[in-house]
């Protein structure tokens, strides 16, 4: 019997274990705590991404051959 043949009546029986154990306020505090981690990991993914946009619009600015750049300066 695996872990996928739990079904419903199980999880149920698990959840009231689980509120039994730790208590209301205890789970409640926890469950925030994940929301928050939760809520970072997103943030340093965005963050993540806007990064590298802004190394690609940076690199993309400079479309000039190397070579056509000596030209401008002489």
């Amino acid at each position: 019997m695996g872990i996928g043949n739990i079904g419903l009546p199980g999880l149920l029986l698990i959840a009231v274990v689980v509120l039994v154990l730790f208590g209301r306020g205890k789970i409640s505090s926890l469950m925030g705590e994940v929301g928050k981690g939760i809520t970072a990991f997103k943030k340093g993914v965005d963050e993540g991404k806007q990064e590298l946009e802004e190394q690609k619009a940076e690199s993309a600015k400079n479309v000039t051959p190397e070579g056509e750049q000596d030209k401008d300066k002489v």
